[in-house]
């Protein structure tokens, strides 16, 4: 009775675990949504294989099963940390953003002021000495992957501004990868005017908007 019990608690723990996902992104709810269910089964398992220890053998079947069941996300290491605190030296004054993601990725947020005249994909001289720093932290780095994402305004059509944000990805691919880092570590995307994180109704917004940005994550699992 006592172990039917601590099963369907467990079952109810990773059921609230998987509601509480609705605010998450695709890539938060994959990692935290497996890890919720892992716990839950290990948990469960571990439960009713406990003979006369259920709360510690469900505790133990939790922990494992919440890792195994996380597993395709990303580790926020001691490298990744190093290269946070690299990249935002590198960046001091510069306008560029450097943060840790909630899904344990390191994201450089690149406005195109900082990075690219208004409508073109050639990067700035003052851009540069960033992504020399970047190649550097990520060749010190190997099991990490990066991937380049342009945006734009929504100044202009798609037709203009769809191709401009893949572009301007692809520029910045090509000088990382110039600079000795592999290009098939190196994903790009262009989401044109689609992904706005100002009002595009104000000129400060906009400016906004006109972005590159680099996420570069290190798997939580071994590459195989």
């Amino acid at each position: 009775m006592m172990k039917n019990t601590i099963v369907l608690m467990l079952v109810a723990v990773s059921v609230a675990g998987l509601s509480g996902c609705a605010n998450m992104s695709d890539t938060q709810k994959g990692v935290g949504g497996g890890a919720a269910i892992g716990a839950g089964v290990g948990a469960a398992i571990g439960a009713l294989t406990a003979g006369g220890h259920g709360g510690r053998s469900a505790a133990t079947g939790a922990a494992i099963g919440g890792l195994l069941g996380a597993g395709g996300g990303y580790l926020w290491s001691q490298h990744m940390q190093k290269q946070k605190e690299a990249m935002e030296q590198a960046t001091k004054g510069t306008g560029i953003g450097v943060s840790q993601t909630a899904d344990n990725r390191l994201k450089l947020n690149i406005p195109a002021d900082a990075s690219f005249a208004t409508n073109s994909y050639a990067l700035r001289p003052s851009l540069k000495p960033v992504l020399d720093k970047l190649a550097a932290t990520l060749q010190q780095n190997p099991v990490t992957s990066v991937n380049i994402i342009g945006h734009t305004d929504n100044t202009g059509s798609d037709a203009i501004n769809n191709p401009l944000s893949v572009n301007r990805a692809k520029a910045t691919q090509s000088y990382i990868a110039s600079r000795g880092v592999d290009i098939n570590r190196i994903g790009v995307d262009g989401r044109g005017s689609r992904e706005p994180v100002a009002d595009n109704g104000t000129v400060s917004g906009r400016a906004m908007n006109r972005r590159v940005e680099i996420f570069v994550a290190e798997p939580a699992q071994p590459q195989k």
